[in-house]
């Protein structure tokens, strides 16, 4: 009977890896809080239900309603983060906790708790290292400014980095340790999820997205995400990830446009040199010689920058190197 059993466990084991993995890792949930005491408490029983054996962790910060103590009551790990920001708040998370696996979600309610199963066995059976929820959302879920917000960076994203997301501004991701211990964050706002989606982009790693649910924020809940001032900061955080991770495309793209016009201004006045021996427009002569200079030292700042990238991004393999894969003993 004995054996019978311990054959039985394996054949589960083996159909689930899943509840394998559970009973021998750690599972970290992770929920940035700013005055989100009408929903913080069902969010935590949402994720207690769906992980009873995950360790909840809510980050208040700077929360002028009862959100931290009412977390508390909730059963939550509570700790805070006095820098303003979600971005802050998630790069604290990623330092301070120390778990194998990191559920990030929302206390807005708007994410699906029970999901967060799925994400984790996506995560443990194909061995990746990022999971992000999809969100399909309900009518009046997205508003109209955020729906043309969410394809424009995406096109831009895929653009700028390459394919392999569809929404890189999901907030419900499930990642790995060594994703989370590889990842130098930088972003104070809500930029943060841009970069996370950047980060795996960047060191090629394996992701993977799965639908869910996406609901829309309670009545008496307010979101803290502005349309045109948080759309204005991921759009310039993507810009200068850009210059910090394909330095040669940027400034080669900028010596290009320096050279351009320093060859329609000068163009002419050689041609007219040429033809009379003449400089009739020196001033026009000399900018046109200060932007060709400039193209070339754009180049010269392309290719030394790129180097310095390059040995950044072999830094942050060798950190990633360095930890366990997500379904390793």
């Amino acid at each position: 009977m004995m054996q019978s059993s311990e054959r039985i466990r394996e054949e589960l084991n083996d159909l689930l890896p899943q509840a394998s993995f559970l009973r021998n890792k750690s599972i970290a949930i992770l929920l940035p809080c700013f005055n989100e005491e009408h929903t913080v408490a069902q969010v935590i029983a949402g994720f207690r239900k769906a992980l009873p054996g995950a360790t909840v962790y809510v980050y208040d910060n700077n929360s002028t309603d009862r959100t931290a103590e009412i977390a508390q009551a909730a059963g939550a790990v509570l700790r805070h983060e006095r820098r303003q920001g979600k971005g802050n708040v998630v790069r604290r998370m990623f330092a301070d906790i120390d778990a194998d696996l990191y559920v990030l979600a929302d206390a807005d309610l708007t994410y699906d708790a029970t999901a967060a199963g799925r994400l984790i066995d996506a995560l443990v059976t194909r061995n990746v290292d990022m999971v992000v929820g999809v969100r399909v959302g309900a009518d009046g879920a997205f508003p109209r400014g955020h729906r043309f917000g969410n394809r424009m960076f995406n096109g831009l994203v895929e653009r700028l980095f390459g394919a392999g997301f569809t929404d890189i501004l999901s907030g419900y991701r499930v990642v790995s340790r060594r994703f989370a211990k590889s990842f130098p964050a930088t972003s104070s706002g809500f930029e943060i999820e841009t970069e996370l989606t950047v980060h795996a982009l960047d060191l090629r790693l394996a992701a993977e997205e799965i639908p869910i649910a996406y609901g829309r924020r309670p009545a008496d809940s307010r979101s803290k995400l502005n349309t045109y001032r948080d759309g204005a900061k991921i759009l310039v955080k993507i810009v200068r990830m850009y210059k910090t991770l394909r330095p040669f495309r940027f400034f080669g793209f900028l010596a290009a446009g320096l050279a351009s016009a320093a060859l329609v201004l000068g163009l002419p006045i050689v041609t007219t040199y040429l033809e009379q021996g003449l400089v009739p427009r020196l001033p026009t002569a000399v900018l046109a010689a200060a932007l060709m200079q400039l193209a070339f030292m754009s180049l010269t700042c392309g290719i030394i920058v790129d180097a310095v990238c390059t040995s950044q991004r072999e830094f942050k393999q060798m950190r990633y190197l360095d930890l366990p894969a997500p379904n390793g003993t």
